[in-house]
């Protein structure tokens, strides 16, 4: 097997546009939802990228096969990948993208406590138990922070949880047969197996259209081909061809911009305590990524 490289110039500059892409879909995760409601535009985002993996596998000549004994477990991670959103939309419906994000991203530290538990050579050293400590003072200081009207206990819950559910897909794709699939196929049972769910289950969380507009539409057609469909496949990509530690770095550039977006483009109000907290959730998870 040929050796993975670290990250060179090309794959810093896809690697930080890829974070900027996630940071800059939760901006577009909120003003969509003015025009549709939360769990309906999860699902038609699935429904959508579903659409968008299928024509670049065909376009590339990619078979839609699986190992029969991944495919349970296929199906459970596209389960976990529609609770996950459902949790993210209703965040993102109740409280800013500032803090949904911060929250959201502390991903890497729920994981590092399920590894340590539960995979063989993924103890807790030092450095990973300090940023492991930084990052949950972090998330405890946004959800602390009443100071913004915009704050929502609920939201914030919902985004901590969403990232539990993050966290529970990476053990799926670790821990079971799921780890012999293909990526893109990972990402195809994730989307294919979200979308009816999420929107059988729309209508339980009241109306599911709010008067959508054409930057409605345009936000929707954003997320499902620009995220979903392509950026996670280019994503997939870096991840064959260089080491995973160093990809995983530049996760905390994430919810720095997604910070920035929030304040840039929605105009919410960032009081110190969430500064405050956003550094501390990044410089936790580039201590938790170090070897």
């Amino acid at each position: 097997m040929e050796e993975k490289r670290a990250i060179d110039t090309v794959g810093a500059a896809a690697l930080t546009g890829f974070a900027l892409l996630l940071a800059f879909n939760q901006v577009v995760i909120k003003i969509s939802g003015d025009g549709f409601a939360p769990v309906f535009q999860a699902g038609l985002r699935s429904a959508g990228a579903a659409m968008v993996v299928l024509i670049w596998m065909r376009a590339r000549g990619i078979a839609v096969t699986a190992p029969r004994a991944a495919i349970p477990w296929a199906v459970a991670s596209g389960l976990v990948f529609a609770f996950e959103f459902t949790c993210l939309y209703i965040a993102l419906d109740h409280t800013t993208v500032a803090r949904a994000s911060i929250i959201f991203y502390s991903m890497p530290v729920w994981l590092g406590l399920a590894a340590h538990m539960w995979l063989p050579g993924e103890r807790i050293t030092g450095p990973r138990a300090v940023g492991m400590a930084l990052s949950m003072a972090g998330v405890a200081l946004a959800m602390a922070d009443r100071s913004n009207g915009q704050a929502s206990l609920l939201g914030d819950l919902l985004a901590l949880v969403a990232a539990f559910g993050w966290a529970g897909i990476i053990l799926l794709m670790r821990m079971t047969p799921l780890a012999t699939m293909a990526p893109v196929m990972q990402l195809l049972f994730q989307v294919v197996v979200s979308a009816p769910l999420l929107l059988a289950v729309a209508p339980l969380f009241g109306e599911l259209s709010r008067d959508p507009q054409p930057i409605h539409y345009a936000g929707l057609a954003f997320q499902a081909v620009c995220v979903v469909g392509l950026g996670y496949i280019v994503w997939f990509h870096l991840m064959s061809i260089y080491r995973a530690s160093g990809v995983a770095s530049f996760s905390f550039l994430s919810p720095v911009f997604a910070v920035v977006f929030g304040w840039m483009i929605l105009g919410e109000h960032i009081g110190p305590p969430v500064w405050i907290a956003l550094a501390l959730v990044a410089a936790g998870i580039v201590l938790i990524n170090r070897k």
